[in-house]
């Protein structure tokens, strides 16, 4: 047997990590327990994997977290892909992955996860979407399984509730490939009756049972429902992204029941508050108009007192008048008036005659004296243009014994070879014109 080796700390950490560097590459799945990262400085990731016996620290560097679809967190199933390393400064021993994915379930998680974040960024989850639920539903329609026991826990809810409300059932799988189908169609089905709200329910069961009401159609089906949607899948633990885009989320599917169907006797009992409460305000407001009614008419009695009191000073007023005191008074002096009017116009109207026609004879001989004057220029510019045109004339031309010689359209002709033997010429002479025929042409 080979002797012991004394070694230093820095030998043996050493030692074990060449060892360790040395195992071949593995894969390991466990749950993230601890999870702490990534790093505000360095980016990386450092958390423990665990399963029901044990335990081992993980390091995810941060340019393998950086590629990562998901995120990393406690309780999540991962299948984590890398080797074993000894850190040397404390000799502690950690998994360091070089990949990184989710197992089992939380793979399922992971996409419920991506969905809902992406149905979120539409608005599909937007509580300003979301249409009000009616306080009091006189007909509802259930959409879940007919073989199940869900539909009548439903029915006995509503009735032991409230059994004025009418039940409708629109049958659906609710379980397996075919379901998101079938809870598509069935929604269509309770849509078109116009029901007051919809109950979408199922009872509890595994993720994988429920992953129908994960179903991206679904979702968007139950965002574009003309009838507010109420969901109660499975129990309380349990959300589904049907449940995230729902008018309503419920628990359970007796919660569903007892959230669109208020008890029948809280119905009576807020009846009848509401009934008391509105004699109160009803008294309340007589009351109020009575006394607006009273102090009204008190002012409006004041008023028509003032407004009497003021026609009353007015009428005084124009009773005190003279023409209605007297009414052929002011007549008496109009008439008076007009007698002198009429006689300071019978004594000014000759004068203002005389002194007219005075002063139209003075114009007129003014006139007669400036016609003469006047006239003298404008007789020698006559005379001096009826010479110009006595000179122009062409009749001073024709009594020297010219001749003007036209066609049968009346043109004057002004060469020989504008006419032809036999033609027809009119001549205009001094005095008279005659009619000659073209016995030859000399051009």
């Amino acid at each position: 047997m080979a002797e012991d080796v004394t070694l230093s700390v820095s030998d043996a950490v050493e030692l074990a990590k060449g060892q360790v560097s040395r195992w071949p590459s593995m894969t390991v799945v466990g749950e993230v327990s601890g999870f702490r990262g990534p790093n505000a400085r360095s980016g990386h990731c450092y958390f423990e994997v665990k399963d029901g016996g044990a335990s081992m620290s993980v390091i995810v560097w941060r340019g393998t977290h950086q590629k990562l679809s998901f995120e990393l967190r406690d309780g999540l199933e991962v299948q984590l892909t890398g080797k074993f390393d000894i850190y040397k400064g404390t000799g502690r021993m950690s998994f360091v992955a070089s990949r990184v994915e989710v197992s089992g379930e939380g793979l399922l998680r992971q996409r419920i996860a991506e969905l809902a974040r992406r149905l979120q960024v539409e608005g599909l989850m937007d509580d300003r979407r979301k249409r009000p639920i009616p306080a009091f539903c006189s007909r509802v329609c259930v959409v879940t399984s007919l073989s199940g026991s869900v539909i009548e826990d439903v029915k006995r809810t509503l009735a032991r509730r409230n059994p004025l409300v009418l039940i409708d059932v629109a049958g659906a799988c609710v379980q397996g490939q075919q379901a998101p189908a079938s809870i598509v169609r069935a929604l269509g089905v309770a849509a078109a009756s116009r029901p007051d709200a919809i109950l979408l329910v199922r009872g509890g069961g595994s993720l994988e049972d429920l992953m129908c009401f994960n179903d991206e159609q679904v979702a968007r089906v139950i965002a574009d429902c003309p009838v507010p949607v109420v969901t109660g899948i499975g129990h309380e633990p349990d959300v589904t992204i049907a449940d995230m885009v729902a008018d309503r989320r419920c628990s359970t599917p007796t919660a569903a029941a007892e959230s669109v169907a208020p008890a029948i006797d809280e119905v009576e009992r807020q009846m009848n508050q509401r009934h008391v409460r509105l004699g109160r305000s009803m008294a309340a407001l007589l009351e109020t108009r009575e006394a607006s009614v009273e102090s009204l008419a008190r002012l409006s009695a004041n008023a028509m007192g003032a407004r009497l009191s003021r026609l009353e000073v007015q009428v005084e007023g124009l009773g005190a008048r003279r023409c209605l005191q007297d009414p052929m008074a002011p007549l008496e002096a109009r008439a008076a008036d007009l007698a002198q009017t009429e006689e300071r116009l019978h004594d000014a109207i000759p004068r203002s005659l005389s002194r007219k026609a005075e002063e139209l004879s003075g114009q007129g001989s003014r006139l007669r004296g400036l016609a003469p004057r006047m006239l003298r220029p404008a007789e020698a510019e006559l005379g001096r243009l009826a010479g110009t045109l006595d000179a122009l004339s062409p009749l001073k031309v024709l009594s020297r014994g010219y001749a003007i010689a036209t066609d049968d359209a009346g043109h004057v002709i002004k060469e020989a070879c504008e006419l032809q033997p036999g033609q027809a010429v009119g001549v205009r002479l001094g005095s008279g014109s005659v009619t000659a025929q073209v016995l030859s042409v000399n051009p």
